[in-house]
């Protein structure tokens, strides 16, 4: 399927999709409140196949909390990118962690490291860091560390 191809199907399935230009993968902007359908669609449908989940990650643009999610069919091997803005104070999304498995650690890391609650993820902790990390968020711009002196 060319890019043009994938842009008509994915605006079929979500109108309010908007498209980035550029960039060596197809990069669609979505609002969270529309990602769980959204993604169970990518999964299932039989001319899209998204089948693979091989990222997941945040980013911290000061004023928004963004999530990015890279996803590939390894049957047609075309790739989408696809990324939420969340609100600062209170990043949440839902989980896709029973549509991609590979979706329930990374979205844990994103919670440990950014903050972001993943809405019913089903072992939502910490994974990396020890006890006593919880809500810190060293990955945010805001991060402080008086022990290491590290401001972001």
């Amino acid at each position: 399927m060319t890019r043009d191809e994938l842009k008509i199907k994915i605006s079929e399935l979500l109108p309010s999709a908007v498209f980035e230009e550029g960039g060596e993968w197809l990069n669609v902007q979505i609002d969270p409140a529309v990602w769980l359908p959204f993604a169970e669609q990518l999964r299932s449908s039989p001319d899209l196949s998204f089948d693979y989940l091989f990222c997941v990650t945040g980013v911290d643009w000061k004023t928004h909390l963004s999530m990015v999610y890279h996803l590939s069919s390894t049957n047609y091997r075309h790739t989408l990118v696809v990324k939420a803005k969340l609100d600062l104070n209170q990043p949440e999304i839902e989980s896709v962690s029973h549509i991609w498995r590979t979706a329930e650690f990374n979205e844990r890391e994103a919670y440990e490291m950014f903050g972001i609650k993943f809405l019913h993820h089903p072992d939502l902790r910490l994974l990396i860091l020890p006890e006593g990390w919880e809500g810190k968020n060293p990955m945010r711009k805001d991060f402080e560390d008086p022990v290491n002196m590290i401001k972001l």
